[in-house]
């Protein structure tokens, strides 16, 4: 979706899906209501009707970052085996690697900028990033690794540092690079269970 087509469904729908696209792209600070009324095709006056408070928009929009990641995670259920399951959820960094070299991780970037904060946004924030670190535990616990929490935390910090350096370097073959990395440590993670 581009910025010049308003999102479709209802009018508080709209609003999340420009909210979370423009604060992504702007950051929080620099996004207007103003901006994502635009954006939705939407009276800014009707804003006020959904979200009293620019953090009340935040927050929906941090509800549904979570629900993109239990959407994405209950796809990859669908693979047969932990290591395919792991290596579609870093390979999902490497589809999104040109919009994560211009803005950066779209979960990341967010909860970076709101950690800045105390006001219990900045743990929201955390929400989809924990969510993927649970569901990676799981995985790397299948593989019979008992160290898993530790493993899950390695894998997507890989996946974020590899977000942080194509967005600062603005290089998307960064990202991709770090994703083959990130498949590779999987397959000796996998092995070095099978060996236990």
């Amino acid at each position: 979706m581009t910025d010049s087509t308003a999102p479709r469904g209802g009018k508080r729908e709209r609003l999340v899906t420009s909210a979370g696209e423009r604060l992504h792209r702007k950051g929080v600070a620099a996004t207007t209501l103003a901006d994502i009324a635009q954006a939705a095709d939407v009276p800014v006056g009707n804003v006020y009707y959904y979200f009293k408070t620019k953090d009340d928009l935040v927050r929906a929009v941090l509800e549904a970052q979570v629900d993109q990641v239990e959407a994405m995670l209950a796809s990859f259920e669908t693979l047969p085996q932990p290591v395919d399951r792991l290596k579609a959820l870093v390979r999902r960094w490497d589809e999104m690697r040109d919009v994560i070299a211009r803005y950066g991780c779209p979960f990341g970037t967010l909860a970076s900028e709101l950690d800045r904060r105390d006001d219990g946004l900045d743990l929201e924030a955390a929400g989809p990033i924990r969510r993927i670190l649970e569901w990676a535990e799981i995985q790397i616990r299948q593989l019979g690794q008992p160290d898993a929490r530790e493993l899950a935390i390695t894998l997507f910090a890989g996946v974020q540092g590899g977000a942080l350096l194509a967005g600062a370097l603005r290089d998307p073959n960064l990202m991709s690079g770090q994703v083959r990395h990130l498949e590779r440590w999987i397959d000796t993670v996998a092995a070095s269970s099978t060996q236990s």
